[in-house]
């Protein structure tokens, strides 16, 4: 386990007529040097070049998480950009198999024209590759379903020798493929349940936080589908109660031909609230970066309304724009404790927030390293946004690493795919099966082709 703490990186600006693919999506990392990106155009191409080279590799998708995770080993190696192994490869009644690069948004719109959705309730953002997804531990909310992995059936995989396997429920690595850190091998297909599409309506709500460490359970045991947003400072809460719609509310929604149906009624109790929050994020940004995307992703909570809609209209409506993002997951039954935690330490150090606490919870995972591993569990996200100039204010950085400590502290499980400091957690007291993980990985990659320095300080 290392020692050196996390530091956030600079966004730096993009160079004219550079390798886009060597940076990844925040433009806060390089990912490896100029000429080292391959981009196989078929699965069999794929499998030749790594039975015919030697050396690191890495995946890169969408790019979306933090560099030092698609990074190749020492600056050197080769980047895999699989892009072109993307689409939906065969469907049945009740299935879809999908190339490992399919963006979710791909998923979701070809299992929408079927009338159909995941088992499995989605991320803010569809640019994310299937692959990706799985490889981090992508989750949505609802204590029915758990992370986009729990919707997988077969994981198909080239491990580092070119070879090819097929991971199905009854494999007994399948826990450790769900979610593999891109350490085990390259997903090249991915087969998922599907079942009949729902219509929901989330009713929204603005209420006070409190009596937050109780309500927050309350609402997820009597609701299908539950996301929170916690402002401290104002002690209020936004929060999104989702059931199925009733027949009178699928019919006005059909009617409007399958678009997104807005309710009547706005509710405008939480303005003074989202203004408070915009000034702190005015003021640490010194201007506004990224086309304003930062500020429109607070604007949202003004002047909200009831929504009636399927469960990606509704959930799966995220405004990507760099931040530093960090999420951590806690055993659900405790997350009142901890609620409670951070309002006693943010009465204490008042700290100046771009963002709400993003409270999403889920039920349990199968997969080995994911942070909903055999237990319901309540995910808290943490936000800090770029100042145009691509830097991040003293207090923001100060912010997040008060509050992850904390939440550490407390037996927190970090999201894979999102900011953290290793430092803080002891891997094989968090994951019982973190052992087995390590195990699964010498017999599939004993060379660590598909290591670097992050998977390599985590594994070794």
């Amino acid at each position: 386990m290392t020692t050196t703490p996390l530091a956030y990186p600079r966004q730096e600006q993009e160079l004219a007529g550079e390798d886009t693919r060597l940076r990844n999506w925040a433009k806060n990392s390089t990912l490896g040097p100029p000429g080292s990106v391959v981009a196989p155009a078929t699965e069999a191409e794929l499998c030749d070049y790594l039975s015919t080279s030697d050396g690191r590799v890495r995946m890169i998708g969408s790019r979306m998480s933090p560099g030092r995770m698609i990074q190749v080993a020492d600056r050197m190696g080769t980047l895999l950009d699989l892009s072109r192994l993307s689409g939906v490869i065969s469907s049945t009644d009740d299935t879809a198999t999908f190339a490992g690069s399919t963006p979710l948004a791909d998923v979701y719109a070809f299992l929408s024209a079927r009338g159909q959705m995941l088992p499995a309730s989605p991320g803010v953002i569809a640019e994310q590759t299937l692959a990706g997804a799985l490889a981090t531990g992508t989750h949505g909310q609802g204590l029915n379903q758990s992370s986009i992995a729990g919707a997988a059936l077969s994981i198909r995989m080239v491990l580092a020798d070119g070879t090819v396997t097929e991971f199905d429920r009854d494999h007994p690595d399948f826990p450790a493929v769900q979610l593999s850190l891109g350490s085990l091998g390259v997903i090249t297909a991915v087969t998922l349940r599907a079942r009949e599409s729902m219509i929901y309506t989330c009713l929204k709500n603005a209420v006070g936080a409190d009596r937050l460490d109780a309500d927050l359970e309350t609402w997820n045991r009597e609701n299908s589908l539950v996301k929170a947003w916690w402002f401290p400072q104002e002690n209020q809460v936004q929060v999104w109660k989702a059931n199925e719609a009733t027949a009178d509310e699928v019919r006005r929604y059909r009617a409007g031909g399958g678009e997104l149906l807005q309710h009547a009624i706005t509710n405008n109790t939480m303005n003074d609230t989202v203004e408070s929050t915009l000034r702190h994020l005015r003021d640490d940004t010194k201007g506004v970066a990224d086309d304003g995307k930062p500020l429109q992703t607070v604007t949202r909570f003004r002047d909200f309304t009831d929504v009636t809609g399927d469960v990606y209209q509704i959930f799966c409506r995220g405004i990507a724009t760099p931040q530093i993002n960090v999420e951590i997951a806690i055993p659900l039954a405790r997350a009142g404790e901890v609620i409670t935690k951070i309002k006693k330490w943010h009465r204490e150090t008042q700290p100046r927030m771009h963002y709400p606490v993003i409270l999403r919870c889920t039920g349990p995972s199968d997969g080995w390293l994911s942070p909903s591993h055999d237990q319901d569990t309540c995910y808290f996200g943490f936000v800090v946004y770029y100042a145009a100039d691509g830097s991040l204010s003293e207090e923001g950085e100060s912010y997040l690493r008060a509050v992850e400590r904390a939440l550490a502290e407390e037996g927190g499980r970090p999201h894979w795919g999102k900011y953290f400091d290793e430092s803080l957690y002891d891997w094989a007291a968090l994951y019982p099966q973190w052992e087995a993980f390590r195990r699964v990985r010498e017999a599939l990659d004993p060379q660590h082709r598909f290591g670097n320095a992050f998977t390599e300080a985590l594994l070794d």
